[in-house]
């Protein structure tokens, strides 16, 4: 069910299989993916992967988008947007205790990796409060970091229409964990000048179809680990 097509009254256990719903909700970002991507390119497989959760269990009410994350490492490219980390951190408190008591848990679809600090922060506060914030992330070994091969295949997938691959262009392809120290000091901008991290060749719709699938497993694994 996605709840900005629903009236309150169907927000009831009747309307899942009988359960008290779980909240999907995809988290994404608005930040530069190179010169190819759409700015919103997390919040867009964020969402295709939240959709796909929902569509595949009864017991799911996908929320909208939350559109804008903690990007402060993109800052040095026009077109990002960032509410930082402590906003975002308390926008997921408000919201996990906004769906109490109508909802049994909240999983966070989080396409961007600079939104993990809040969504740690967060679900541990909410352990606290007897809540149940599940952060679950979209990754898989040997995807690439930001912008390359990986995100690429899959908004070819997602939606072709919005890749530019005229304009791709290999970056930085030092592995992340090498890669982080320079990063935190100089951003984005300073280890990557134009926003690439990895290298987009090769990118195809067919390899985004089996990523997304890949994706959408893990993620109905992590819902269905939810027992409440």
């Amino acid at each position: 069910m996605r709840l900005v097509d629903a009236t309150w009254p169907e927000i009831r256990p009747e309307s899942f299989g009988g359960q008290a719903p779980i909240l999907v909700v995809p988290l994404g970002a608005l930040e530069q993916h190179g010169p190819h991507l759409p700015l919103d390119t997390d919040a867009a497989i964020a969402t295709a992967v939240a959709v796909a959760v929902s569509a595949a269990r009864d017991r799911a009410a996908l929320a909208p988008t939350l559109p804008l994350g903690a990007s402060g490492e993109h800052a040095g490219f026009p077109g990002t947007l960032s509410i930082g980390t402590d906003a975002l951190h308390h926008v997921l408190i408000e919201l996990v205790r906004s769906s109490t008591p109508a909802f049994a848990a909240v999983m966070v679809v989080n396409g961007h990796g600079g939104n993990v600090g809040a969504l740690r922060s967060a679900a541990a506060l909410c352990t606290a409060e007897g809540r149940t914030l599940l952060p679950h992330p979209l990754g898989l070994p040997g995807m690439d970091a930001h912008a390359g091969r990986a995100e690429t295949s899959l908004m070819l997938h997602l939606d072709p229409s919005r890749v530019l691959l005229g304009r791709a262009a290999p970056g930085n392809a030092t592995p992340l964990r090498d890669l982080l120290p320079e990063l935190r000091t100089h951003g984005v901008r300073g280890v990557s000048p134009n926003g690439v991290l990895g290298d987009p060749a090769g990118a195809s719709s067919s390899e985004g179809a089996d990523l997304f699938e890949s994706l959408l497993e893990r993620a109905l694994h992590a819902f269905d680990s939810l027992h409440c």
